[in-house]
């Protein structure tokens, strides 16, 4: 997806992503957004790890869906937002590093559904993915405020 995002479209999406609490709990903040791609960063933080000392797949599977929902809002109306309604993610290696990253992009967008992927690395290893994602989300009209 070539596309640019109106500017709209890029207030809106910031606008909601900051509304997300448990983004704002988890320290995930926006590294780039695009019409159909988006990266969200989380930076490491001993609080978000496991009992190895691993960045918690829980935090890794949130910034994931997070991005992905995103990219696909990117491609919606301004009068609509999505929901996951389907996800899975293989985990590829322990979560190491001082910053991690999800970068999600549409494959599909349709009406009411759209299919994403995303692939989480880390600043370890950004060759190597810690996670892949693939999620399915499906467009609702914005709830009135």
């Amino acid at each position: 997806m070539s596309q640019i995002l109106s500017l709209e479209q890029e207030a809106r999406l910031r606008e909601s992503i900051g509304r997300q609490t448990l983004l704002t709990t988890l320290g995930i903040r926006i590294a780039s957004l695009g019409a159909g791609r988006v990266v969200l960063e989380l930076p490491f933080r001993d609080e978000l790890c496991q009992q190895n000392g691993f960045v918690h797949a829980g935090a890794i599977t949130t910034m994931a869906d997070s991005a992905c929902g995103y990219a696909a809002m990117s491609l919606q109306p301004l009068d609509h937002d999505v929901l996951s309604v389907e996800f899975k993610v293989n985990f590829m290696s322990p979560a190491v590093g001082q910053r991690f990253q999800a970068v999600a992009t549409v494959v599909r967008a349709g009406r009411t559904l759209t299919v994403c992927n995303a692939e989480v690395i880390s600043d370890r290893d950004a060759t190597r993915p810690i996670a892949l994602m693939q999620a399915t989300l499906m467009a609702i009209p914005s709830p009135a405020e």
